[in-house]
């Protein structure tokens, strides 16, 4: 009966690693399709906050449009087209709309919009 009891628990060794695999292969696909892609999201906004200067146009993430007329530790001085200023904590700087609102035209448009000044 003891020999019974102990095959029985060596044998359950393996049985437990089979057991622990899926939640293991759960884990690390949750970090490559989840966690790691909002790390890098997370880098590339504070990259592109440190690197906007006086003059940059920006957008908000409460959707307002408007250029960077004085940057501070912590905060940008945003002159809306209406000519107030606004001032905004860095972290309220919108990178996908900012980055496709100072993203060059591209050619077909530019050179739609050249045929048309001729015409």
């Amino acid at each position: 009966m003891t020999t019974a009891i102990l095959l029985q628990a060596g044998g359950t060794g393996g049985f437990g690693i089979q057991q622990m695999l899926p939640l293991v292969l759960i884990i690390v696909v949750f970090y490559f399709f989840m966690i790691r892609p909002q790390v890098k999201k997370q880098k590339d906004q504070k990259k592109y906050v440190e690197e906007l200067k006086k003059g940059d146009k920006v957008i908000t993430t409460a959707g307002i449009h408007g250029r960077i007329a004085d940057v501070s530790d912590t905060t940008f001085l945003v002159e809306t087209e209406g000519g107030g200023k606004i001032r905004f904590d860095k972290s309220a700087i919108s990178l996908e709309a900012s980055k496709a609102l100072n993203a060059p035209a591209p050619v077909a448009k530019v050179e739609a919009k050249a045929e048309k000044a001729k015409a």
